[in-house]
């Protein structure tokens, strides 16, 4: 009654199973970067109707300004290029 080729099988299911669940850690942004890039978004995609964010964008769709938030993110709170452009 050899039970080690099952066990082994059992064993290798199981740690398996184990590695899929474990949690990879996600960096956060800072919160100075949230905030900076949140003003560079208001300021690229003013709102059509000021104190009023429910009626919407004067320019850009949300996903435009989604993407916008992506970026500024990504470059770590600098948008120099996008913002000298808009207001030439």
């Amino acid at each position: 009654m050899s039970a080690g080729p099952k066990f082994g099988k059992i064993a290798f299911a199981a740690l398996c199973s184990l590695v899929a669940v474990i949690p990879i850690p996600a960096t956060a942004i800072s919160v100075e970067v949230a905030k900076k890039c949140n003003v560079l978004v208001a300021k690229e995609f003013p709102p059509r109707e000021p104190g009023n964010p429910a009626a919407g964008s004067a320019k850009g769709t949300a996903q435009t300004q989604r993407d916008y938030f992506s970026k500024c993110v990504a470059n770590g709170g600098n948008m120099d290029g996008d913002s000298a452009k808009s207001q030439k």
